[in-house]
């Protein structure tokens, strides 16, 4: 048995799936009310509706999506951090500078991984004591080629939390170093993936503690516990705690995820996530999800946190509705649920209501709240409701073809390759989420697409959250002149033979991966395991090579591990 539970900004959903034959059944699925400020208690609402009549014992697996580090964000709620960076020669950090605790430090290392400059100890010390008087408990250690060389980043740490590993700083210092980001060369995203791990890193573990505290409550201490990520795969719960950023953005990821679990899609085509406070708009090329291959943003700062490619825009069935002289307007305002819910204001779900697309909650007070609001604008019910439907359908075509066009100027990567010279030309509109099967007529007149709203659609997200693989990737370095192979986001280092070829390279970062896997208990995926990127390329000095410069990168593409079909 698997669960699977989406934490939504308005309702979370969740399914539990029995897996034992050879398809997947939807045994019970619920939609429960988003608690903003208290999203535990969402959680375990929705666990205790669907397990009723369960048994646990065979529950074996949650995978969760939560926006607790995309709110924090937003809303402010983070943590101050002290940013320590070692920029090196060439670069003005005070242009990316992230936070008040902002300490740019003396020393060097140059591409190769060479030390050109000492870090200076007396003036880390110094920016530590001005990072502590202010109150400030995480750090951030990132310098500018730390993924050649994690000398000064080593060394930092070393000051901060002297010889405690990570469990023992659990409750003290916490340290992100820049280098256990990945191997890809980009300073300013590195730094800001490290501070927003940091910001949010102290209110996600608490969040962590408290479901790993409810689920022993709830008799599934036993269970499996992973985190949805944002590029369409999952981390056990004990690595997003130490990686909290890479649960951005997870919610999209799950949206995604829930139509590739529900559907067979095979040609270019478009999902709408239609929720209660947004639409996410998803593009796949040839059947595969795209990706932002360079990272995401968060805020004005772009990241190295790899993101499925998704577009979020304030229509939802929540959305609130409203008039500028003759023209209806829905959203991007939410004054709450709709009408029918509740609600004092009439929304996107109410003028379905009243025009009978749906049945959700209370039609009457719909069709009472949309005809008062009406009148008192001087037009008629009827003419508003529909108007607003078509305002809202009309919306969201706008946004996907402004999302298309985009696309289209770019290079095309999906999860899986680089589609070379690809041109996006949609075929099939998929749709999901709360009000997606009343919008599918408006959406249809719009799009003129044929489309399709699959069985549980209502919950697809939840699906896609429950049936998601867990992915990890492993980078190689090599340098044969320097005589060392190093891996970065293990902080593995080692020392090699001149003779060491691409093939060693290939050999070896394969079997990090699978040791990794071993360690995160998920020998049983390393069928999956692929190489996706290897390079080598001879350093010249003189007239003669003095060595091989490699890279290798595999990994456990995303995806999920079963479909509903």
């Amino acid at each position: 048995m698997y669960l699977g539970i989406d934490v939504g900004g308005t309702h979370t959903d969740a399914v539990a799936l029995d897996i034992s034959g050879p398809g997947v059944e939807v045994v019970s699925a619920c939609k429960v009310k988003t608690h903003p400020q208290n999203l535990l208690a969402s959680v375990n609402e929705a666990l205790e509706r669907i397990l009723k009549g369960v048994d646990r014992n065979k529950v074996k697996r949650l995978n969760l999506s939560t926006t607790l580090s995309t709110n924090a964000i937003v809303e402010g709620r983070i943590e101050d951090v002290g940013v320590l960076v070692i920029p090196g020669p060439g670069m003005d950090p005070t242009e990316y500078m992230l936070c008040r605790d902002f300490h740019v430090l003396d020393g060097a290392m140059d591409h190769r991984g060479n030390e050109t400059a000492r870090l200076d100890k007396a003036q880390c010390a110094r920016a530590i004591a001005a990072c502590r008087a202010n109150g400030v408990n995480t750090f951030a250690a990132v310098g500018k080629f730390s993924v050649r060389n994690p000398l000064h980043e080593n060394t930092l740490r070393h000051m901060l939390c002297g010889s405690r590993d990570d469990a023992d700083c659990h409750r003290a210092d916490f340290v992100t170093l820049g280098h256990h980001l990945g191997g890809r060369l980009n300073f300013p995203r590195r730094a800001a993936t490290a501070y927003f791990n940091c910001a949010v890193w102290r209110l996600y573990n608490e969040f962590a503690d408290a479901v790993e505290k409810s689920l022993q409550a709830l008799g599934l201490g036993h269970v499996r516990v992973n985190v949805l990520k944002a590029d369409g795969g999952t981390m056990p719960l004990a690595v997003s705690r130490r990686m909290p950023v890479q649960s951005i953005f997870s919610g999209p990821a799950a949206s995604v995820m829930g139509i590739i679990a529900l559907c067979e899609i095979v040609h270019d085509s478009v999902i709408l996530d239609i929720g209660g406070t947004t639409t996410d708009i998803a593009v796949f090329a040839d059947g595969s999800p795209l990706l932002e291959r360079a990272g995401i943003a968060i805020g004005s700062h772009p990241t190295l946190v790899r993101a499925l490619r998704v577009k979020s825009i304030g229509v939802g069935g929540d959305s609130a509705l409203s008039m500028i002289g003759d023209t209806v307007r829905v959203g991007p305002r939410r004054l709450g649920p709709s009408m029918a819910e509740g609600g004092r204001h009439p929304t996107l779900t109410d003028a379905l209501n009243y025009l009978e697309y749906c049945a959700v909650g209370d039609v009457q007070t719909s069709r009472r709240g949309v005809t008062e609001f009406a009148e008192a604008h001087t037009i008629s019910a009827d003419k508003f409701a529909e108007q607003a439907v078509q305002a809202a359908a009309g919306t969201i075509h706008e946004e996907t073809r402004a999302l298309i066009a985009e696309i289209n100027d770019q290079p095309v990567y999906t999860i899986h390759e680089l589609i070379e010279g690809k041109r996006i030309v949609p075929r099939k509109l998929y749709l999901m989420g709360g009000p997606a099967e009343a919008l599918q007529k408006p959406l249809f007149s719009r799009f003129q697409l044929a489309s399709e709203a699959p069985e549980h659609f209502a919950v697809a997200n939840a699906v896609g959250a429950a049936l998601t693989r867990t992915t990890t990737d492993v980078e190689l370095f090599a340098d044969t002149q320097k005589h060392v192979m190093f891996l970065p986001g293990l902080g593995h280092h080692e020392n090699i033979p001149g003779s060491y070829s691409l093939e060693d390279a290939k050999r070896d970062a394969m079997n990090h991966l699978l040791a990794r896997l071993a360690d995160l208990k998920l020998s049983s995926d390393a069928d999956r395991a692929e190489i996706t990127h290897a390079s080598s390329f001879n350093m010249v000095e003189g007239m003669h090579t003095t060595g091989r410069n490699m890279r290798v990168k595999c990994q456990i593409k995303p995806g999920v591990e079963r479909t509903l079909g």
